[in-house]
């Protein structure tokens, strides 16, 4: 039975997300394109911290890790080492009636949508394909838009070993755009065509992976309650031997438990050593590894994390979502916050704005923050809260005799006096910064 309170949660929050500026639907006006997304001034902020987190936490608070930027056009053979071009398909049935295309799984007997008869069911390709070069002829230059970010790390090891000089245990942390041509996107922005992966391979001796994958795993929850998901609405969830892929010893999800159920927020694999050794066979380079201490040449096992930035943000803004008897606010941490801080003078008056805009101004060489002096200050607070801003600062009649501000607590609506010159020091200490 459909929960329709979990339902009118996400339309809440897709309306909340158009209406304060965190998403668009793509080319709205011209009727929009199924499954893809704009993010507006509060998206592309709340999405940025989210990046500049995790990179932070895998390649700037580690020792390990490597960062890389790979091209999203690759060499096509890269695609068949990995598997994608044979292996990276669907099952899809057409409906004769409504012409409708459905997963093999999502139409038994009958169309879904008519009730009308299927197709026999043929095999889709997810993967986007383009032709590279001034002749576009069928199959010549022909090329694909990456399915994953994965496969760049893997055939640029070797070189990312060489020139950082590193040795066993160590990862490559990279962040990019991915596309796949998913038949069934939906909820929202949790799948889509077009998405940007967190992913860092971690590169091993292959005893050793067991005991990676268990670190890995703990430090990767640690993060999500970093960012302060709630612990009761996230889990771990071991692929069984049915759900495992065909390149993974051992595998696990972090799931959220988002509206529309479970689901996975991230994988976390031991892939063995089966992505180097099908690409040394595929590309005949040497991709293997020589131990120095122990004089041994061997190929690496790979830990993989990897995560959505999308399906994070989503996770971030569900689990911030809260409605009281007079509004609705996002509780998002200060550390993602878009804005940090809105900054309101009382009153059109008496030089309050002209004092506000100055504390604006000192504040955003360090913070995002958002000045507004339109409407009551009731109303402008609620306008921030539904946005997620974590703190708001008032310049009132107090101010012009002491130098003090109001700083009002998104969460508590609790309100202190700040001196307008400590205002800085306190906001880093608020925010974690």
């Amino acid at each position: 039975m459909v929960d329709k309170s979990k339902n009118d949660l996400m339309s809440k929050l897709v309306s909340l997300c158009k209406r304060r500026g965190y998403i668009f639907p793509s080319s709205e006006i011209y009727g929009g394109i199924v499954s893809c997304w704009d993010y507006g001034p509060l998206g592309v902020e709340l999405k940025r911290n989210i990046k500049e987190l995790w990179w932070k936490s895998m390649t700037l608070y580690r020792d390990d890790i490597e960062g890389l930027d790979c091209s999203i056009m690759m060499h096509p053979r890269v695609w068949e080492a990995s598997g994608h071009v044979q292996g990276f398909t669907d099952p899809l049935v057409d409906c004769k009636g409504c012409k409708q295309r459905f997963r093999e799984d999502e139409a038994k007997d009958k169309c879904p949508n008519c009730g009308g008869e299927l197709t026999e069911v043929r095999q889709f390709n997810l993967m986007f394909k383009t032709h590279m070069g001034p002749v576009e002829e069928e199959g010549a230059n022909q090329i694909y838009l990456r399915p994953e970010t994965a496969q760049g790390i893997y055939v640029n090891f070797s070189n990312v070993q060489a020139t950082s000089r590193r040795k066993l245990p160590f990862g490559i942390a990279q962040i990019g755009k991915s596309f796949r041509n998913e038949i069934t996107p939906g909820n929202f922005i949790f799948r889509t065509r077009e998405f940007e992966q967190m992913e860092m391979q971690y590169f091993v001796r292959p005893e050793e992976a067991p005991e990676w994958l268990e670190k890995w795993k703990e430090e990767r929850m640690k993060w999500y309650k970093d960012l302060g998901i709630k612990e009761e609405r996230i889990r771990f969830h071991r692929h069984s031997e049915e759900e495992l892929p065909h390149y993974a010893a051992k595998a696990y999800d972090i799931q959220y438990e988002f509206p529309f159920g479970w689901q996975e927020l991230e994988g976390i694999h031991n892939r063995t050593d089966y992505d180097l050794k099908r690409h040394i066979q595929y590309s005949g380079k040497d991709l293997s590894y020589f131990e120095t201490n122990s004089e041994e040449r061997f190929v690496p096992y790979i830990i993989e994390t990897s995560a959505g930035v999308e399906r994070t943000l989503l996770t971030c803004l569900v689990d911030a979502y809260e409605e009281e008897d007079d509004r609705v606010v996002l509780r998002l941490s200060p550390k993602l916050a878009p804005y940090k801080a809105g900054i309101f003078p009382l009153v059109k008056r008496d030089g309050m704005p002209g004092i506000a805009r100055e504390i604006a101004k000192k504040l955003r060489s360090r913070f995002r923050v958002f000045y507004d002096e339109g409407g009551s200050i009731g109303r402008r607070y609620r306008r921030q809260d539904e946005a997620g801003t974590p703190y708001g600062i008032t310049v009132d009649s107090q101010t012009l005799e002491d130098d003090t501000v109001t700083l009002r607590d998104r969460d508590t609506m609790s309100q202190i006096r700040v001196k307008m010159d400590e205002l800085t020091e306190k906001m880093e200490k608020l925010i974690n910064y």
